[in-house]
């Protein structure tokens, strides 16, 4: 990581990053630092972005070789592409002669070090891995966020927050911000407040699939959803999680239509300012049709699991796939 912000700072850049691991946070974090750092806002000519199996090796070496226009560099940003776990010859055959003109960055849950496309890296890239933190670190991390907004907790109060929000720095980031705005002027932060306001790691996920499926996320919505699976997560709670959270865009879609700000909004509906800051975006990417027709869907397939006409499980995967699917939205967005 160090590597990344030192290379920022001198704005001397390598030809290939690759960001891997399990803390997804983390590699956000360093990704958009680097598209900060290497591509002028609103720039389309110079950055392109491939995800999954839409990036194809012979199509990411055309461009790779097309000089920038106007720019330093030409950015091409590859995510979930499988290149460092699979076999990709041809990409491992020319990254090292790539232009220096041109930046490609990885983003990568897994990869094998032993492969060809890994070791092709070695003179011409960085390689970060970003690994799940353990406890102790993650205390050093909040306590550092919490300094830095002039809060301060105990011990156990560290623990049950920690017991809350789980290990993911992104699910932590976002409690982190919640509790600080809860407590407003009051420097200590109390258990009795992490109780009130941190939502389980549940609930944040559920959030997060949402988001997914408005953005068209299908793949990252469906693999929440499985994740929640393992967790032991009943089908139909998750149901009625997903339901709940739409109930509460369509409301906040409704009251924005009103012309009503983000605290109006929240003493209307008896919530939290955040928990609208964070749905306004959402429900920005529906029509209040849209929304109401979801909430109906939901209520119908909670009747066809109970009737036996379909699983629990399959019922809730049909729902994300619905959802999540690209379609041509309305032209009405009033409605």
């Amino acid at each position: 990581m160090q590597t990344i912000n030192e290379d920022i700072k001198n704005g001397t850049f390598r030809r290939v990053y690759l960001l891997y691991g399990d803390e997804d946070y983390l590699k956000l974090q360093y990704k958009n630092k680097l598209l900060r750092a290497l591509v002028t806002e609103g720039d389309t000519m110079n950055f392109s972005r491939f995800e999954g199996k839409e990036a194809q090796v012979p199509a990411l070496i055309d461009l790779a070789e097309t000089m920038p226009f106007f720019a330093e560099h030409r950015v091409i940003l590859v995510e979930d592409s499988g290149f460092f776990k699979n076999a990709a010859p041809q990409l491992a055959e020319y990254l090292p002669d790539m232009p220096e003109t041109t930046c490609m960055i990885f983003i990568e849950k897994e990869v094998d070090k032993r492969s060809k496309t890994y070791k092709s890296l070695k003179d011409i890239g960085r390689m970060v891995e970003f690994k799940t933190p353990d406890e102790k670190m993650l205390t050093r991390w909040v306590l550092t966020v919490l300094q830095k907004n002039g809060k301060k907790l105990t011990q156990p109060t560290m623990q049950l927050f920690l017991e809350k929000a789980g290990n993911s720095m992104g699910n932590i980031d976002r409690e982190l911000e919640k509790l600080i705005c809860y407590v407003g002027d009051r420097e200590i932060i109390q258990m009795d407040d992490v109780e009130e306001i941190c939502t389980g790691q549940t609930e944040n996920r559920i959030f997060d699939m949402i988001h997914m499926m408005a953005e068209k996320r299908q793949k990252e919505a469906l693999e929440l959803y499985y994740d929640l699976l393992a967790l032991k997560e009943p089908p139909m709670r998750i149901l009625f999680l997903i339901a709940r959270q739409y109930n509460i865009l369509l409301q906040v879609r409704e009251l924005m239509q009103q012309h009503m700000g983000t605290n109006d909004i929240a003493g209307k509906l008896g919530i939290q300012s955040f928990i609208v800051r964070n749905a306004v975006p959402v429900a920005g990417k529906y029509t209040t049709r849209q929304l109401r027709g979801a909430l109906e869907t939901m209520v119908k397939m909670e009747e066809d699991v109970k009737s036996g006409r379909i699983s629990d499980v399959l019922s809730v995967e049909l729902l994300i796939v619905r959802y999540s699917t690209a379609t041509k939205k309305g032209t009405d967005n009033s409605r």
